[in-house]
């Protein structure tokens, strides 16, 4: 590793984004060539987009970029695998050809310019630096408090993940040589890159509108990518089932006494009503329980078949 002046990879995972693209990869080489003239990188710094499949002219737009700057490259997969294959994809598409590398999202909300900071905290020994929001207040209520509801709901099911951290981060190739060693199936970066461990330090930044495009996370994403990140990482909801039918079975032997009580009292009352609300309640904790022990069960089918996780059809380097 060059920490002086490494060759940094900049990452970008894309899907549709034939608008945004243009616009985000002329503001990254103006940012490349500023720390180039700072010394603070090798002139072989470069960008590299990964196509995740997309269904609009995104590849064609890699292609015409690559044409006009060498410094723009690009692979394709072979179809849609989803934001976090297509991410590890580019990661493991630079991995021995980068000291560094910054995962970075299309869109550009997050600002580019915290890629300096990340970079020297790289140069002052860091192998793995974190992008995190400073503040949520350009989202609107809703967001804001499904975020921190997704991320606290995510600490109490034991995941190790950063508050208010996605997908930008910097990553040195020790890290990514480690990050290759994880061959899960089922895909959430976010809590395997800080289960590798090494040194790590936080940059904040303010978050701003996209440039173009509309988003690919909407909250039917979000939650899939929640139940992902618990399910492939915890098994506190399987326990939380354990814990519920413990309670219940406590409960259970209350109402047992109750009802033996009654019935040698001669005073029980036949009530549809309460029998109905049990069943339906019993009946719906059931059905959880089976969805929970399910989603394992599907990761462990998905897991135990050892398929390739993504392949790459076109590669321009």
């Amino acid at each position: 590793m060059n920490r002086e002046l490494p060759v940094l990879a900049i990452v970008i995972p894309c899907y549709n984004e034939e608008e945004a693209l243009p616009i985000t990869t002329a503001r990254l080489l103006e940012l490349i060539d500023k720390m180039i003239t700072s010394s603070l990188i090798s002139r072989d710094s470069y960008i590299l987009c990964s196509n995740d499949g997309s269904r609009d002219n995104t590849w064609n737009v890699i292609n015409h970029l690559h044409k006009k700057d060498s410094r723009i490259k690009g692979i394709s997969l072979a179809h849609n695998r989803g934001h976090q294959y297509a991410l590890l994809a580019g990661l493991m598409a630079v991995k021995d050809r980068c000291d560094v590398s910054v995962s970075i999202d299309a869109d550009l909300q997050d600002d580019p310019d915290a890629i300096i900071q990340m970079v020297k905290d790289y140069r002052s020994g860091m192998d793995i630096v974190y992008g995190v929001r400073s503040s949520r207040t350009t989202d609107t209520w809703f967001k804001r408090t499904s975020a921190h509801a997704f991320y606290s709901f995510q600490r109490k099911m034991g995941l190790d993940t950063i508050y208010d951290h996605a997908d930008y981060r910097l990553m040195d190739n020790n890290a990514l040589r480690l990050l290759s060693e994880y061959g899960e199936s089922n895909l959430f970066l976010r809590g395997i890159v800080p289960s590798i461990g090494l040194k790590s330090s936080v940059v904040k930044y303010a978050r701003s509108e996209r440039v173009a495009g509309e988003s690919k996370y909407p909250l039917g994403k979000m939650i899939s990518l929640s139940i992902d990140g618990i399910t492939s990482f915890s098994a506190k909801p399987m326990r939380l089932i354990f814990v519920t039918g413990l309670i219940l079975l406590l409960l259970d032997l209350l109402v047992a006494l109750y009802v033996l009580i009654s019935y040698f009292n001669h005073a029980t009352i036949s009530g549809w009503s309460s029998l109905m609300l049990s069943v339906w309640f019993l009946g719906s904790l059931i059905l959880m329980g089976l969805g929970i022990v399910g989603e394992y069960i599907g990761k462990i089918f998905i897991e135990v078949k050892h398929r390739p996780r993504y392949a790459v059809a076109e590669e321009l380097f």
